[in-house]
């Protein structure tokens, strides 16, 4: 094909801490140039910008003007690199962590633009945990109603999701949830500021949104919660769009800021980690995407419905349309590695890591892969941001057992890496012991870059992984839903089985160290159980909590 005549389109992965842009190629899915914008504020966990307000504990807000600064920055960066000419360009789709939420005015202008001093005018992000006394009334509450759509969700709801979060606005400042005629989606947010139009994606509202066929909870629901509870709905939008829909068209504003035509298709707005799944072309039932990162989100396509215990949500249409998608997850996992590094270990490591010219974590790395399983006599919990899946308890929090005047950095280190594969194996197990089979395991992500953790991570699981072709998993995902939006091809499963990729049985278990890990395994699992109800965990962080405040 002449290259005059190729097709491109766009891919905007927002993450915690930066978003990247990729240029990809319709017929193939060939990235052929990406950029990243690291955020301004990164995570705001301390004070408000440009103010002496300080957050309490468990907050985590972000800023709307990084995301725009995002489309001004990485997406002509990106463009610039593939070299290929901006009106070849078909269409842009995004991608968000979930569930990042802001208030904003009707025309959707965020809160924090007009009250910079006000927390709750700020966006909270994913990891914002502050909301888990709110997600334990309305997870009470709907256990004693009996309300049929907890069930979806494992049996409770997350503090990181939309209603926990909006019920800690209202309460805790009234008079920003009055102000906020719009309680959105960052993933919606941003196809807002694209596309001039204000849409709502199946994805976010089912998973984050507790919407289950084809309604919210009741009024009455929301009411027995806080009598001004019961309008909250009307603030989350009614039409949901499909994945993979138009949303809208480039606006002239939005093409000035991308340097993209104006007019071009914009996908319906979606989460990072399902998105993923089109990337590595794992669209059919069974096949479960562990996208790992800071945190690691799994989610898989299923023909059939059942209810998992602990699960995020299960959600019809909710990764690709025409299956039931399934979402499960780890709170924290590349932020205990990163926790680790930055406060526990000794000077003369980093002096060493500086001498060999390797990174603190490449170090550790090297240091713990020569053990032998079981050596370092240590069982962790991987618990520090909270438990996801299967406990959905954000005030859990980190344990380590087993520790001796002999225990080294590198031996806690990889504790805390088994302690996240230990994880993942629960979350497994779980699914399969409730009918759901998990047919393929298929890593994506930053830490798939680590290959002593990935080969952990299969002999811990004793099954072989494969690995998504592509660095950037989400981005290159937003880009399959960008051209499916364009009208390149019919629908999600047909691009994603032409531009997706990945490497089937990229990393194998060896059967001595699977039969070593068990034992650990079944070390973990008492552990787990008998932490689970978070008694002694709970009395630690209230204590850490008043001591604080």
């Amino acid at each position: 094909m002449n290259a005059n005549s190729e097709r491109y389109v766009v891919g905007v992965d927002f993450g915690t801490l930066s978003g990247r842009a990729v240029v990809v190629r319709v017929s193939d899915g060939v990235e052929l140039g990406s950029a990243v914008h690291e955020y301004a504020h990164g995570v705001i966990e301390n004070t408000l910008p440009g103010t002496d307000v300080r957050l309490g504990p468990d907050w985590a807000l972000q800023s709307p003007e990084d995301w725009r600064e995002v489309l001004r920055n990485a997406v002509p960066k990106a463009l610039a690199v593939a070299g290929v000419p901006a009106s070849q360009v078909i269409g842009i789709g995004t991608d968000f962590t979930a569930c990042t939420v802001l208030p904003t005015r009707a025309d959707g202008t965020p809160l924090c633009e007009i009250h910079p001093d006000r927390p709750h005018a700020w966006p909270k992000l994913w990891k914002h945990h502050a909301a888990q006394p709110h997600a334990d009334r309305i997870n009470a509450l709907a256990a004693e109603r009996g309300e049929p759509w907890l069930s979806r969700y494992g049996g409770k709801i997350s503090s990181e999701w939309e209603f926990a979060k909006g019920l800690q606005l209202l309460e805790e400042d009234p008079e920003i949830y009055a102000a906020a005629d719009r309680w959105i989606e960052a993933a919606d947010w941003i196809i807002w500021e694209l596309t001039g139009v204000e849409t709502r994606n199946v994805c976010t509202a089912g998973y984050k949104g507790i919407y289950q066929d084809g309604r919210y909870p009741s009024a009455d629901f929301l009411a027995a919660l806080n009598p001004g509870f019961a309008d909250f709905t009307g603030k989350l939008g009614h039409e949901l769009s499909p994945l993979g829909g138009l949303a809208g068209r480039l606006t002239a504003r939005a093409a000035e800021w991308t340097r993209l035509p104006e007019g071009i298709a914009v996908a319906v707005g979606n989460v990072d980690a399902h998105v993923t799944a089109a990337a590595a072309d794992a669209v059919r039932p069974g096949q479960m995407v562990a996208i790992m990162g800071t945190s690691t989100c799994h989610v898989m396509p299923s023909d059939r419905l059942v209810d998992v215990p602990g699960m995020c949500g299960v959600v019809r249409d909710g990764i690709v349309p025409g299956l039931w998608g399934y979402e499960a997850g780890q709170s924290a996992v590349g932020d205990i590695f990163a926790w680790f590094v930055d406060n526990c270990v000794p000077a003369h490591y980093t002096r060493r890591a500086e001498a060999e010219g390797v990174s603190i974590h490449d170090l550790l790395t090297s240091l713990a892969e020569r053990q032998p399983v079981g050596a370092h006599g240590l069982v962790a919990l991987d618990w520090h941001n909270g438990n996801r899946s299967v406990l959905v308890d954000h005030d859990l929090s980190g344990v380590i057992v087993g520790q001796t005047l002999a225990t080294k950095p590198e031996d806690v280190y990889r504790a805390l890496i088994e302690a996240t594969a230990f994880g993942a194996r629960v979350i497994v197990e779980t699914f399969e012991k409730s009918g759901v089979p998990v047919d393929e395991f298929i890593v994506a992500g930053g830490l798939l870059k680590n290959r002593f953790l990935m080969q952990i991570y299969a002999d811990v699981l004793r099954r072989p992984l494969s690995a998504i072709g592509s660095d950037q998993g989400p981005a290159l995902g937003s880009a399959i839903h960008a051209a499916v939006a364009a009208g390149a091809y019919p629908d999600i499963t047909h691009a994603a089985a032409a531009m997706g990729k990945r490497t089937p049985r990229a990393f194998v278990p060896d059967p001595a160290r699977a039969d070593a890990y068990d034992r650990l395994y079944a070390e973990y699992r008492r552990l787990h159980d008998h932490f689970a109800d978070g008694e002694l965990l709970h009395r630690l962080r209230a204590i850490r909590n008043e001591a604080t405040a």
